[in-house]
């Protein structure tokens, strides 16, 4: 079983990432995560290449993410609410899904044939709405094949962080064994 994450949180050991590890626990198996605050991934520029043909014209580490899209059984979007959505440096990383949209609807062809699923993770240290955010996850998973399993939600980790929430750690779990029972 392998699995892929997309970590959009720019703190190494925050609530973010207190939920992708206690996922991971849960999980098992192969797992690579995308750091979109510290891997060499650099946004879409619009070049328009995969109009027409398969991939992507930039080459950087992505490149390796694609090849593990092909392979992988599960996908994860985690990421903390910023003004409603998902961080800016994880919407410039997931920028590059642009080759499966071009796939679908310009080529005309299935962009992933490989079925998975997997879920969203999403934090917020304050209060605010999450239907942005958890929608722009929602819609990305779905251009990599990908059925959600659900989406764990947790606010006001300000004042009570992740680790001493233990309902949200098991809300965590609960989802890890809903996409590996899929």
């Amino acid at each position: 079983m392998k699995t892929l994450i997309f970590n959009g949180s720019p703190r190494k050991k925050g609530d973010t990432m207190e939920m992708v590890n206690t996922l991971c626990a849960e999980l098992g198996g192969e797992i690579k995560i995308v750091n979109a605050y510290f891997d060499g991934i650099r946004p879409c520029v619009d070049c328009r290449w995969c109009f027409k043909n398969k991939g992507c014209a930039v080459k950087d580490d992505m490149q390796e993410i694609f090849q593990y899209i092909e392979e992988c059984d599960h996908v994860v979007i985690a990421s903390p609410i910023y003004f409603g959505e998902i961080t800016g440096m994880l919407l410039a990383v997931l920028s590059r899904l642009q080759t499966y949209f071009s796939a679908r609807y310009i080529r005309k062809e299935e962009p992933v044939p490989k079925k998975k699923t997997g879920g969203i993770l999403l934090t917020a240290g304050s209060f605010g709405p999450r239907d942005k955010g958890e929608g722009t996850a929602q819609m990305l998973l779905e251009q990599l094949s990908c059925v959600s399993k659900g989406t764990v939600y947790v606010d006001h980790t300000d004042k009570t962080p992740v680790k001493e929430q233990e309902n949200v750690l098991e809300e965590v779990r609960s989802l890890a064994r809903a996409i590996k029972e899929a």
